[in-house]
């Protein structure tokens, strides 16, 4: 490690530690979102207006909606048939996560182009975390997406940092290997912080184990796999060394290729 890695990465620790660190916050549709989540009597039209406040956000459900994923017979075309389409909880989560897109702008062109990046990396892993999940697990789909979206949430204000920091984002060596060092603590805090649910808030962090085995098939076992598949394309994987592959039951011979396109394909 550099001494300029050693030196930024004792910063952003110590300023973790003493909550110094300026964290993202979740927009406040997001928050909006959540909050009329939590009604158990909630209806389609109801939602639709929350998540309608924000155009965007309903374009790119709708989107979603018509993907190959979940597309149907008939295109949808408003956001009420899309919610509709999908169902109040998943409509709920799936918003969340999308919304927090808003989340991945910078300054300078460099940050900009990395926050684009890893947003383009957390859409790959949510689409194939999403099929992994309704192909091989009892788990929610929508709720493994979402755990895929936010996965590297914790690489923001590592960025954020860089770009008050000229010495850091000068040297791309020193700033991945800090990012790869400090992102998976940083990601459970901000979900901790968000109050995310409780079987999401470590995705980050424990994510990263390769070696971590799971009592049941989880969400972290379903991101790992999904960010294995993202990585590498049309040849071998190397599963037979990582735990959460065999915990979902998954035999690599079955995973066609066709299949993980179209997951890729799913918020694309």
């Amino acid at each position: 490690m550099s001494e300029l890695a050693r030196m930024v990465q004792e910063q952003l620790l110590a300023a973790i530690d003493n909550d110094d660190l300026v964290l993202p916050t979740l927009p406040e549709v997001a928050l909006k979102i959540r909050k009329a989540a939590e009604d158990s009597d909630i209806d389609v039209g109801t939602l639709s207006r929350v998540i309608g406040s924000d155009a965007a956000l309903s374009a790119r459900l709708i989107k979603v909606v018509n993907s190959p994923m979940l597309r149907a017979a008939n295109e949808v075309t408003d956001l009420q048939a899309a919610i509709t389409r999908l169902g109040v909880n998943y409509s709920c989560n799936l918003a969340i996560g999308l919304v927090i897109e808003q989340i991945f702008h910078a300054r300078s062109a460099v940050v900009e182009q990395k926050m684009r990046d890893v947003w383009a990396n957390s859409l790959e892993v949510a689409g194939i975390s999403y099929e992994l999940c309704h192909r091989y697990t009892r788990l929610k789909p929508d709720q493994a997406a979402l755990a895929g979206l936010v996965h590297q949430i914790g690489v923001l204000p590592i960025l954020t940092y860089a770009e008050e920091h000229n010495e850091l984002l000068s040297d791309p060596v020193c700033l991945n290997h800090v990012i790869e060092r400090i992102h998976p603590l940083l990601g459970d805090k901000i979900l901790s912080v968000w109050e995310f649910p409780e079987m999401l808030i470590k995705v980050p962090s424990l994510s990263r184990d390769a070696q971590r085995r799971s009592a049941q098939a989880d969400y972290v076992d379903v991101v790992q796999v999904a960010s294995l598949l993202s990585q590498v394309e049309d040849q071998r994987h190397p599963f037979d060394s990582l735990p959460a592959c065999r915990q979902l039951g998954l035999d690599p011979a079955t995973l066609e290729a066709s299949d993980l396109h179209v997951a890729r394909a799913m918020f694309h």
